[in-house]
């Protein structure tokens, strides 16, 4: 079967959750094509993936980038030379909404996965990405969401519920390289915790702050590393008791950083999913979540992690303490969140095949 996936954007992240799709169909022997930018990160995807690069694109398109329809028409030109059984388009472009009405007229069936259905906190287009979501909606075959949420507010907004998947998201932050060689990992549970990923205010990272300064006094020791480039608020400054990497994090250094800490922290103020509880588990690492978006859906509270509500400093500390007094509890929950990973992704795996079987142009493919 031939599976083309859509990235019209450079957006690392986006490029990361695509890899994990396409390498794996791949890994299986389907024919898999990436159809994407100049601009995206080859050392996520394996060798076993085409990639065709027609554009260089800088954004996602709600710009002045996105007004040059030669470069539209280069994308389309590119898809209909690979005749593919399905196409899923993975995250967000201007283009994507008349890309996936130009698909339905050539006869090709369209899946497109929904990252955000409400926009972040701070983002300045959020208007117009309301709009945008809802001609997705509308004009796409299939839909696939990270979060039952979402599935079950699609479906209450009229989406027939067979146009609607859902999978947790379980994708890993590892190069294809980094992945591939990865090994054994040594795993230890430090008595600190972790904060991984992108620096965005919505994310909580001064609340986060607030948080440790609340943790019992210790005499010496980190408490807490925050670990990731971006913007940081001046609440969040690098103490004794926390450490700050304000950089992109390599392969080498976030493994380490997974397998040498305790607890990993997520105390998101807005957020619809996140890959890095599954990338925790994947680690044998508890979590602690707030309650915003699905991120509640992917914690068995108290079995694999803790979940708080948002914005409240006192019940983060409160459950990160608890996480820190008891590392054989630690270890216990780690256990038990590396078991609701392996299990999620071999149902994961048995429901894209579905999916992709169920939509593509030819039967009895996969």
């Amino acid at each position: 079967m031939r599976i083309v996936y859509v990235l019209l954007s450079p957006t690392f992240g986006m490029h990361q959750y695509t890899a994990d799709l396409a390498n794996r169909m791949a890994g299986q022997g389907h024919d898999t094509v990436l159809v994407t930018a100049t601009t995206f990160a080859r050392d996520r995807y394996s060798p076993a993936v085409q990639v065709i690069t027609p554009i260089t694109t800088h954004n996602t398109g709600f710009s002045f980038e996105g007004l040059r329809g030669d470069r539209y028409r280069q994308v389309t030109k590119s898809i209909r030379s690979l005749d593919p059984d399905v196409v899923h388009i993975t995250g967000v472009h201007a283009w994507n909404v008349p890309l996936v009405r130009w698909l339905r007229k050539q006869g090709i069936p369209v899946v497109h996965t929904l990252h955000d259905l409400d926009p972040h906190l701070g983002v300045g287009y959020s208007s117009l990405i309301k709009v945008w979501n809802r001609a997705i909606i509308r004009s796409v075959d299939h839909l696939l969401v990270h979060g039952q949420v979402y599935a079950r507010r699609l479906i209450a907004g009229g989406c027939d519920a067979g146009r609607v998947s859902y999978l947790p998201l379980l994708h890993l932050f590892l190069s294809f390289e980094g992945f591939a060689s990865l090994g054994i990992v040594e795993v230890d549970y430090g008595n600190w915790g972790l904060f991984f990923g992108r620096l965005e205010r919505y994310k909580g990272v001064a609340q986060l702050i607030d948080a440790e300064r609340m943790l019992p006094m210790r005499e010496i020791g980190v408490n807490l590393i925050v670990a990731g480039s971006g913007g940081l608020d001046t609440e969040a400054p690098h103490t004794a008791t926390v450490e700050i990497r304000n950089h992109r994090i390599d392969d080498a250094e976030a493994i380490d950083l997974f397998s040498r800490c305790g607890v990993v922290i997520l105390p998101y103020l807005d957020a619809s999913q996140s890959a890095l509880i599954a990338s925790a588990y994947y680690f044998g690492k508890p979590v602690i979540v707030t309650d915003v978006g699905a991120l509640g859906e992917y914690v068995q509270h108290g079995v694999t992690g803790w979940v708080v509500p948002a914005g409240d400093a006192r019940a983060l500390a409160d459950a990160w303490q608890a996480a820190l007094s008891d590392g054989g509890r630690l270890q216990q929950m780690g256990e038990a969140g590396r078991g609701w990973y392996h299990e999620q992704r071999g149902l994961e795996q048995a429901s894209l095949n579905a999916m992709y079987l169920g939509l593509g142009k030819a039967e009895g493919l996969l």
